[in-house]
C-alpha cells in the first residue's frame, strides 16, 4: 500500500502523522468542540473528524498511546480498535479510563495511533480432527509461566 487517502470530515480534523520518521504509527487526534472528561472506569466515544480508505488486504489497527496508556491509564476501551478495509465511516476511539483519576481529553489531543497491517483471510475448512503438534492443546500457561 503506497498511499493512505483520508477524508477530513469536518475542518477541525486533524490530518494523522507519523511523530518521528521511524514511528510505526499514525498519531489520532481528538475532534472535540469542548472538553470532554473521562471518570475511573468509563469509556467514551472520541471522534477524530476523519474517514479513511484502506486498501484491500490492509487492515487498520488502533492502539493506544504510550504515555497515556502508562502516565494515565487511557487505553482503547476493545483493546485494539480494528478497521476493515471496506468501512468509509468516522474512525472513532472508544477510550477506556483503567485509572482511578478523572482524565480530560483536550481538542486535539492525540489520542492513539494507527497502525497499518496486512490482513490474511483465507477460506475456512470444517475438519473432525486437526494435525498433532508437540504443544497439542496445553494452554494458559503450558509452556511455564
Amino acid at each position: 500500500m503506497e498511499t493512505l487517502k483520508i477524508m477530513r470530515l469536518r475542518e477541525t480534523a486533524k490530518i494523522p502523522a507519523n511523530a518521528t520518521a521511524g514511528s510505526a504509527g499514525f498519531d489520532l487526534s481528538a475532534d472535540i468542540l469542548s472538553p470532554v472528561e473521562i471518570t475511573p472506569g468509563q469509556t467514551v466515544k472520541i471522534p477524530t473528524g476523519l474517514a479513511i480508505q484502506i486498501e484491500p488486504g490492509y487492515g487498520g489497527f488502533i492502539f493506544a498511546r504510550s504515555g497515556l496508556g502508562i502516565k494515565h491509564g487511557i487505553v482503547p476501551g476493545n483493546c485494539v480498535g480494528v478497521i476493515d478495509s471496506d468501512y468509509r465511516g468516522e474512525v472513532i476511539v472508544g477510550l477506556h479510563n483503567h485509572s482511578a483519576e478523572p482524565f480530560t481529553i483536550q481538542p486535539g489531543d492525540r489520542i492513539a495511533q494507527l497502525v497499518l497491517l496486512r490482513v490474511y483471510t483465507p477460506a475456512v475448512q470444517v475438519c473432525e480432527s486437526l494435525e498433532e503438534s508437540a504443544r497439542g492443546a496445553g494452554g494458559f500457561g503450558s509452556t511455564g509461566n
